[in-house]
């Protein structure tokens, strides 16, 4: 890596977090290339990185990344996941002998199928053209970078000899992620939150995947004992949200803005509650449940995917089976009811993020794997 920093292509087909890009161009010479989302951000924040805005169709975007690809000199390629985008880097990169890492952060299928459940849209004939492009790049492509255990177990069902690097990608800033100095009524002033009852907080987006309905099924049962709670969500789709809230007749107790920055006020919002919850019915990793972790906050998570990884049932917080809104409950309840417990857990939690997910290290450790000259190499998980 003489010569200055290394020259990364990042190609983002379905939105990003800006903490990656901005991670990644202060470690190297980056050029992103990101789709368009129609009603979205490719990037989830204002960025002072340049990010060139390719056409929001998915086609035309892979023709774009080909053509971008072939008449740009980028040292390395790193394409997010393994659609046709991917499949397009892919190409390019084994016509010009470069290397290419898929960035996986999501189970693509996995999150399509909890559609079937949750009454959006569905499509059998779309699920075989995910899995198909999963296989498809699994035969071109020259390696992945995952965030978790259970990604690496998703990658190896498309190829079982391609190089796999779990790395957590941005991981948690712990200078921004941490315990506020400020006492929780303080907080839940300055958050424009109840001074009195318990706040339950959920920043995961509106997603089938993310099962907002079992959230809100679990929420209203604790309303129902007579409790003085509140659940708080804070994303994208807080609109759809409180629509979900009132049919399920609990709009009252429901506090729901847009996202904000990760970068700043986020951590407050975990000072200023109780609990977080994720109620996911398929998830990657769980980044909110560690940054929850890091600031001291007790999680309660259902147990799939990554968050079986992080969220320790009586070690590190809750975890219940996924779908089941009387468990769910039942986890809420015993956190809301036990606060040394709870947050002796979150004390664990904590700790385990100090360890495994400081941001820092993960992106020292991500730049340094797409940066070398070739994907196949010794320390890869095979």
């Amino acid at each position: 890596m003489s010569g200055g920093p290394p020259s990364i292509c990042f190609i983002v087909e379905s939105g990003t977090d800006t903490r990656l890009v901005e991670g990644l161009a202060r470690r190297a010479r980056l050029t992103v290339l990101a789709r368009a989302i129609p009603g979205g951000r490719a990037v989830s924040q204002p960025t002072d990185t340049d990010v060139v805005v390719g056409p929001s169709g998915r086609i035309a975007f892979a023709v774009r990344t080909f053509t971008e690809l072939w008449s740009r000199g980028c040292g390395s390629v790193l394409v997010q996941g393994y659609g046709i985008a991917a499949l397009a880097a892919n190409l390019v990169t084994r016509i010009k002998g470069q290397p290419c890492w898929m960035l996986v952060c999501s189970p693509v299928a996995e999150y399509y199928e909890t559609r079937r459940s949750g009454g959006y849209p569905y499509s059998r004939l779309a699920l075989l053209a995910i899995q198909l492009l999963g296989h498809l790049n699994g035969r071109i492509g020259q390696g992945y970078i995952v965030l978790s255990g259970h990604l690496r177990d998703v990658v190896r069902r498309y190829a079982a000899a391609t190089p796999v690097h779990v790395v957590p990608v941005y991981g948690v800033d712990l200078e921004r992620f941490s315990r506020p100095p400020a006492p929780r009524d303080q907080l839940r002033k300055e958050r424009g939150l109840p001074p009195h009852g318990q706040v339950i907080f959920s920043s995961s987006r509106i997603a089938p995947e993310k099962d907002g309905l079992t959230l809100l099924e679990a929420f209203a049962l604790l309303v129902r004992e007579g409790r003085d709670v509140y659940l708080l969500n804070r994303s994208g789709g807080f609109r759809e949200f409180l629509e979900q809230a009132a049919k399920a007749g609990v709009r009252e107790r429901v506090i729901a803005t847009d996202a904000v920055d990760p970068r700043g006020e986020l951590r407050l919002d975990y000072g200023a509650v109780d609990v977080c919850v994720q109620a996911s019915r398929a998830e990657g990793l769980g980044f909110s449940v560690l940054e929850a972790m890091a600031c001291g906050t007790p999680v309660v998570a259902s147990a799939v995917g990554g968050l079986k990884e992080t969220v320790r049932d009586g070690v590190t917080g809750w975890s219940v089976p996924a779908g089941d809104a009387a468990a769910l409950a039942a986890a809420l309840r015993d956190a809301l009811d036990h606060p040394d417990e709870a947050q002796r857990r979150a004390r664990a939690g904590a700790e385990m993020v100090r360890q495994h997910f400081e941001s820092q290290a993960a992106f020292d450790r991500l730049v340094a794997i797409v940066a070398r000259t070739g994907a196949g190499d010794a320390d890869a998980q095979r």
